[in-house]
């Protein structure tokens, strides 16, 4: 072909690539599971004014798609104690059911996990661009301070 009719054809195909890939744009899914991890200063398993949240604290996230894959996620907590997970993948392999757990508190004080159960099982039933919370998941210290007795 020559260079001449190269920009007319380019100009003409210019339309159909960005109508392809608003199409497949179209048919992406995300999805994102976020949650919080806590120091239970007192172990009492209730959220009060003398606990903190634990910044660095690891939390492992499987998630098995509609297609059968099984993914699984790392995630560390920031220092508002949140930690998030997201992905975009085709609306056909999207999120079905996931378990989120926690691994490791990093926290000098805050080590032992404070749960009975040592995870969240849930259906992913969000539609795109959504979030699913996470119950907080809590971590005691080995010995409480005095004026929790």
């Amino acid at each position: 072909m020559a260079p001449a009719a190269a920009g007319p054809l380019r100009r003409a195909l210019a339309p159909l690539v960005v109508l392809a890939f608003l199409l497949v744009a179209a048919e992406a899914w995300t999805g994102e599971i976020r949650g919080h991890v806590v120091c239970d200063v007192c172990g009492d398993a209730a959220i009060g004014p003398e606990d903190h949240v634990l910044e660095g604290a690891e939390v492992a996230v499987l998630c098995i798609t509609r297609s059968g894959e099984v993914i699984n996620y790392q995630a560390f907590t920031n220092s508002k104690g949140l930690y998030t997970v997201a992905e975009t993948m085709p609306e056909s392999d999207r999120w079905e059911s996931c378990l989120a757990r926690p691994i490791s508190s990093f926290h000098q004080h805050c080590t032992r996990r404070g749960d009975t159960h040592s995870g969240v099982k849930f259906t992913y039933s969000k539609p795109s661009g959504n979030s699913h919370t996470v119950k907080t998941f809590l971590y005691k210290p080995t010995n409480a301070p005095l004026y929790c007795s």
